[in-house]
C-alpha cells in the first residue's frame, strides 16, 4: 500500500511549551489508522500540526507534497480534511446552509454533492431547515463529517467523534466512518478509549509524551500488556 500521509520527526510547540516531540507516522490510500492515547499526549496537536495551524517542525507530506509550505485552507484544498473535536458548526444557520458552505468551497472532484449527503446521513435531510446549534452532539458530528466530506479528501482527519455521545449516537456515527472505506477515503481516527477503532481501524498508533510508543495492529496492541498499562491506563 502505497504512503499518502507521510511524516517523520514532526515537532511542535504552543507558544513555548513544546508538545510533541518527533512524531513518525505514515498512513496509507484508504487506510484507516487510529491514534490513541492519553489526555495530554500529542494527538490534538498532530492534528492541528498536519493542518498548520500550530508552529510545527519536522517532514510532513501529503500525496507528496511538503505540508509545511501550505497554509491551513490550501492543505485542505489539497486533499486533507479536519474535523475538530469541537466540531466547529455554524449554530446559527440551518443544516442546509451549513452544507451549501461544504458545497461552495469544494475545489476537488469527487466531493459529495447535497443528494449524496442526504443518503449518506438521513438524519441530516430529516434537520435539514433546523438550526445547527440546536442538534444533538452526534447529529453535530454528522453534520461536521459531512460538510468535510463535500469538499472531496482524499484523508479525513477525526478527533474524538464519539465524545460526549450515547452508545448509540456513536454507533451511528461509527457506520458513517465505515462507509468512507468504500469510497477510498483514507481516515486517521484520533480516540483515547478506542471506542471505534476495533471495528473500524486497520492499525493503530499509540501516541504517548509527544512520540508514537507503538505502532501496530489491533491484535498486536490487546498482547502488549505493558504499552497498553503504561500509555493507554487500562488494565
Amino acid at each position: 500500500m502505497s504512503a499518502l500521509l507521510e511524516v517523520r520527526g514532526l515537532r511542535a510547540w504552543y507558544g513555548a511549551s513544546q508538545v510533541l516531540h518527533g512524531v513518525d507516522l505514515r498512513v496509507g490510500e484508504g487506510e484507516i489508522v487510529a491514534l490513541a492515547g492519553r489526555n495530554g499526549s500529542g494527538r490534538s496537536t498532530f492534528a492541528k500540526a498536519l493542518m498548520s495551524m500550530v508552529r510545527a517542525q519536522g517532514e510532513r507530506r501529503f500525496a507528496g507534497v511538503n505540508l509545511a509550505e501550505l497554509r491551513t485552507f490550501e492543505i485542505a484544498r489539497l486533499g486533507l480534511g479536519y474535523v475538530a473535536e469541537q466540531r466547529d458548526v455554524f449554530p446559527t444557520l440551518s443544516v442546509e446552509e451549513n452544507l451549501r458552505l461544504g458545497l461552495g468551497s469544494r475545489s476537488r472532484r469527487g466531493g459529495l454533492s447535497l443528494e449524496d449527503v442526504r443518503a449518506l446521513f438521513p438524519v441530516l435531510a430529516e434537520r435539514r431547515t433546523v438550526r445547527a446549534g440546536a442538534l444533538s452532539g452526534g447529529e453535530q458530528q454528522m453534520l461536521a463529517l459531512a460538510r468535510a466530506l463535500m469538499g472531496g479528501p482524499q484523508m479525513l482527519i477525526v478527533d474524538e467523534p464519539t465524545e460526549g455521545l450515547s452508545a448509540q449516537m456513536a454507533a451511528r456515527v461509527g457506520d458513517c466512518l465505515a462507509s468512507l472505506r468504500e469510497r477510498g477515503v483514507a481516515v486517521l481516527l484520533i480516540e483515547q478509549r478506542l471506542t471505534l477503532a476495533p471495528g473500524l481501524a486497520d492499525r493503530v498508533a499509540v501516541m504517548g509524551h509527544g512520540r508514537i510508543v507503538f505502532d501496530g495492529s489491533l491484535d498486536s496492541l490487546a498482547q502488549n500488556e505493558d504499552i497498553v498499562r503504561e500509555w493507554l491506563g487500562i488494565g
